[in-house]
């Protein structure tokens, strides 16, 4: 029997915030730091004079208080539950007042402004998992499992006729802002584990991963197949040391999981290139990347044009016993938009539209 196992970063399926789509960088990246900035602050159990004031400037810099403006992201507080500010004035002129006095003070949270996806991008995300058509399928960047699940019967299945998956699942990770790893599988989901409270060791009171390490159990006749879905702490505001603690630890959560069974895959936006010790990390306990196959012969990245291996974030690593298996390699680049080097789908036209600027990774096993 052959099997199809894949990885691909949707970049989302229908909603993700609006500051994902700005055109600079800079900005992107600033307005990012502030929220994590303004979590951090919010949920400090008392909230001083210096706090309170650096909470102020940070809710009017983004003038999270005005609906009608275009504002990056907003406080979602619960009512009748004690509230964090009151504001004065208007425009310009408005000040904040931090009426709570700690983060028991006021029930709530920040959220970012999510936008609905220009359907030609959702069309496009779609026709990257139809041409891969894996059995197998994992899927990073996800909202939730409504999502996944609305994406696979409407996308999937209405606009491009393919056959829904008949099943998928996302456990909710650590990503305030709401991405997790999640699967599509046409062999049954069995079990899961989830890494979501696994202590940073170097961050007390911090959870090591960014989004999680689920793992998923998948029945393929008599052997269940164990798969890892990792999304890696990223590369924007780099912190190189949290990458290498992680890859770390699914390292150790891998060779537990061949305690279970010897099929067991590794799978993901890992963030990081070969040569790093991140990756190293994984590869040193005899993992191997499918696109190291003699089968594959592709370029050697998975971000962006792909030419060159410090562009390969995206990887499907295979136990020793799933490597002679290995009947084909492919890496499906035609959702991204680099018409200098990829022949993108006719329907990827820029990258507004483009269904990710990171390929699919697939093999195919003969199990």
């Amino acid at each position: 029997m052959t099997i199809r196992i894949a990885t691909f970063n949707t970049e989302n399926l229908f909603r993700r915030p609006k500051v994902f789509r700005l055109p600079g960088d800079k900005q992107r990246r600033e307005i990012l730091s502030d929220y994590s900035k303004l979590i951090s602050l919010l949920e400090k159990k008392t909230y001083d004079d210096k706090t309170k004031e650096r909470i102020a400037e940070l809710l009017k810099k983004h003038r999270v208080h005005d609906s009608r403006k275009d504002r990056p992201f907003f406080v979602n507080e619960t009512r009748g539950q004690g509230t964090l500010f009151k504001t004065r004035g208007s425009g310009e002129h408005v000040t904040f007042e931090i009426v709570a006095k700690g983060r028991s003070g006021w029930t709530g949270w920040v959220e970012l402004v999510r936008d609905d996806l220009d359907w030609e991008v959702v069309h496009n995300t779609g026709r990257v998992i139809a041409e891969v058509d894996a059995d197998i399928l994992l899927v990073v960047e996800v909202e939730d499992r409504t999502t996944l699940r609305r994406f696979n019967e409407q996308v999937l299945g209405g606009d491009l006729k393919k056959t829904p998956y008949p099943y998928d699942m996302v456990i909710d990770g650590n990503d305030p802002r709401g991405i997790d790893v999640g699967i599509l599988s046409r062999h049954p989901i069995t079990s899961m584990r989830s890494h979501v409270f696994d202590p940073d060791p170097d961050r007390p009171g911090e959870y090591l991963f960014s989004r999680d390490c689920p793992e998923y159990e998948i029945q393929i006749g008599g052997t269940p197949l164990w798969l890892l879905g990792n999304h890696l702490k990223s590369q924007s505001g780099d912190d190189p040391e949290l990458r290498i603690a992680q890859a770390r630890r699914v390292a150790s959560i891998y060779q537990s999981a061949l305690e279970r069974s010897p099929y067991v895959v590794v799978a993901g936006d890992l963030n990081d290139e070969p040569s790093s010790e991140a990756i190293r990390a994984l590869l040193g306990t005899g993992l191997r990347d499918v696109m190291s196959h003699p089968e594959y012969r592709g370029a050697p990245g998975t971000h962006g044009t792909g030419t060159s291996e410090n562009q390969k974030l995206d990887y499907l690593m295979l136990p020793p016993p799933l490597w002679d298996q290995v009947q084909h390699v492919e890496v499906e680049r035609r959702g991204i938009w680099a018409p200098s080097t990829i022949k993108s789908f006719d329907t990827v036209t820029s990258k507004w539209n483009r269904a990710s600027d990171h390929a699919a990774v697939y093999a195919d096993l003969d199990l």
